[in-house]
């Protein structure tokens, strides 16, 4: 059975994480995604990493599809789109605690030809 993708729940759930350890939550997006609405003139080696902190931003909407908010670069208002696929990563500033995305091409291949004790879990990588 196919399950939706896990990000949109794990980048909720660490956002209230960062804010509830009162820490400042930044997020990493690609920026190259071609549905990807960012201020490129912020934009470094095709990644763009934003303050996603209540004070720093307005109208924070954190969906299963996509990330999008209203934030203010060098004065001027811009309007932040990005698709779920497109964010890298989620992190504390403080502490630098936080998760990184992996793509699903980049997943890691779950262990192969390992002994393991009689009854222990059995944890694979599904695609």
């Amino acid at each position: 059975m196919a399950m939706t993708s896990s990000v949109p729940y794990l980048l909720r759930a660490l956002y209230d994480w960062i804010l509830d350890n009162r820490c400042t939550p930044y997020v990493v997006i690609n920026a190259l995604d071609g549905d990807t609405s960012v201020p490129q003139d912020f934009v470094k080696d095709g990644q763009i990493v934003l303050n996603i902190s209540p004070s720093a931003i307005r109208d924070l909407q954190m969906g299963d599809e996509s990330i999008q908010f209203s934030g203010r670069f060098a004065g001027i208002r811009h309007e932040i789109h990005a698709p779920m696929h497109a964010v890298m990563a989620i992190y504390a500033n403080e502490n630098g605690q936080g998760m990184w995305f992996p793509k699903a091409e980049d997943a890691p291949e779950p262990p192969s030809g390992k002994k393991r004790k009689k009854g222990s879990p059995d944890l694979k990588v599904i695609k």
